[in-house]
This record gives C-alpha cells, sequence and structure tokens, in this order.
C-alpha cells in the first residue's frame, strides 16, 4: 500500500469532505489521519491515505478532476516512522502580535528541533479586551539538539515576546 499525504483547499462549502472521502474509498484507499479546518472562509485539509500500489496514478487523476471545486495536491509518504526521542511539548498564551510563530520557529530551528505538530488560534481576551494567541506545539529532537538549552531558550523568548510558556 502507498502512503499519500493530500493537502487540499477550497472555497468552504457543504460535501467537501465526502466528495475526498468518496475518491478515496473508490480506488479501495483508506483515510487514515486528517487534520481539517476552515479558515476566513477556506476549506483546508491535510490527509493521510492509504491505496493500493496499482491505484495511486488513477487516484491522482481522480483527485485532479475536483479542480474548480477543490485543489488537491497528492504527495508520497513513507512507511519510515519518525525517530521517537525526548520530544518536548509546550503551549504558548500572550497577547496577539506577529512574530511569534516565527520567534518560536527559529528557536527550535536553531537547537536542531523539528516541529512535528503546530496548533494555533487568535481568541478575544475575555476581560481586557484585544486578541490573545494561543498555541500548542511538539517538536523532535535531530542529531546535534539539547533539551535543556531549547528549554532555557524558549523560557528565554517567552520573557522577550511578552507570553505565557508552559513546557509539559
Amino acid at each position: 500500500m502507498a502512503k499519500l499525504v493530500l493537502t487540499a483547499v477550497g472555497d468552504d462549502r457543504a460535501g467537501l469532505v465526502r466528495s475526498l472521502a468518496d475518491i478515496v474509498s473508490a480506488r479501495g484507499g483508506n483515510w487514515e489521519t486528517s487534520e481539517l479546518a476552515e479558515l476566513a472562509g477556506v476549506f483546508a485539509g491535510v490527509i493521510l491515505v492509504s491505496v493500493p500500489d496499482d491505484a495511486v496514478d488513477a487516484l491522482r487523476a481522480d483527485l485532479a478532476g475536483l479542480a474548480g471545486l477543490l485543489q488537491v495536491t497528492p504527495h508520497v509518504g513513507s512507511d519510515e516512522p519518525a525517530p521517537i526521542g525526548a520530544q518536548i511539548e509546550f503551549s504558548v498564551l500572550g497577547n496577539d502580535h506577529p512574530g511569534i510563530v516565527r520567534d518560536i520557529s527559529e528557536t527550535l530551528a536553531r537547537h536542531h528541533f523539528s516541529i512535528d505538530h503546530l496548533t494555533s488560534r487568535t481568541l478575544e481576551a475575555p476581560m481586557a479586551g484585544g486578541t490573545l494567541f494561543e498555541a500548542t506545539v511538539r517538536a523532535r529532537p535531530l542529531e546535534g539538539s539539547d533539551l535543556d538549552a531549547v528549554v532555557v531558550d524558549l523560557e528565554r523568548l517567552a520573557g522577550e515576546i511578552q507570553v505565557d510558556l508552559t513546557v509539559a
């Protein structure tokens, strides 16, 4: 079975997920994992599917047929599991301002950590007014990483950009 990661983007409307699921199923595929969201009126998704090796080209053609409704790009995945090490998980909460994700990702990259999962959102501050930024991040070490050093730098950064950082 081939693993394909599908990225999908289109104007949000009812039936988009069903259209994708129908195509995957019609080619003998299995919908394994997904992250789907509506963002500013646009449907966006990342989906991991497995499909019989001999159905990959037909699946690609079927997905291309969704043009006009949904732009789907298949990417060949790997069966190799990601290396497991001393992952770091943390959350960030603070007043929203440009550059928070840039600064966090730069710190992680400088310490040789790769982001495996990042979710973020903005929300209205309940009492003070304004907008808050909230994120959760899970990153894994690569060769040359130092867990203690990245935590120290993330805590320093949190003070500089005035956000609360909670390391799990």
